[in-house]
């Protein structure tokens, strides 16, 4: 193998120095500017979108706050809204409970009053029954026809006596 010869060992490290050092001089002018230029580029663009995520953080977090502050008013308002329905709707209410009872107690008043008509009325038919039916038994018990007024006199004299 010619790479193991002594004899030829020099002029391989003298061809392995100029091949090394025309590698560098080419290596360092030409590809590692390219190579260095595509690492700044990705640096900046890096460091361009973590600024942009940044801002973007930012205005989401403000957006947030907008929304929170909104959110809170909405709710503020319409627990406003609603407390001013159910009191108009509760005064609203009262006032129809008011007028019903109203109603009913004038109704309840009047039902009163044709009650107390009829049990007066029923209460002067029973006395005409009374007089009427106690002359129907003495005439049928004692054979004897009775003027109405004194059966009548009877059967109110009967009537003081029950209630005393």
């Amino acid at each position: 193998m010619p790479q193991f010869e002594f004899a030829t060992v020099p002029s391989q490290i003298i061809w392995l120095a100029i091949t090394f050092v025309a590698l560098y001089f080419i290596m360092s002018w030409f590809a590692l500017p390219k190579v260095g230029g595509v690492i700044e580029q990705r640096t900046n663009r890096i460091a361009g979108d973590l600024d942009e995520a940044d801002r973007l953080r930012r205005d989401a977090e403000r957006s947030t706050e907008v929304y929170q502050t909104s959110l809170a008013e909405a709710r503020a308002k319409a627990h406003t809204i609603h407390q001013e329905k159910r009191d108009a709707t509760t005064a609203e209410l009262e006032t129809i409970r008011k007028a019903v009872e109203a109603e009913l107690e004038e109704k309840l008043s009047a039902a009163e009053t044709r009650i107390s008509e009829m049990r007066n009325k029923a209460l002067a038919e029973i006395k005409d029954v009374a007089v009427d039916t106690a002359g129907d038994i003495i005439e049928r018990l004692s054979g004897i026809t009775v003027d109405r007024p004194v059966v009548a006199a009877a059967v109110e004299s009967a009537g003081r006596a029950g209630k005393a």
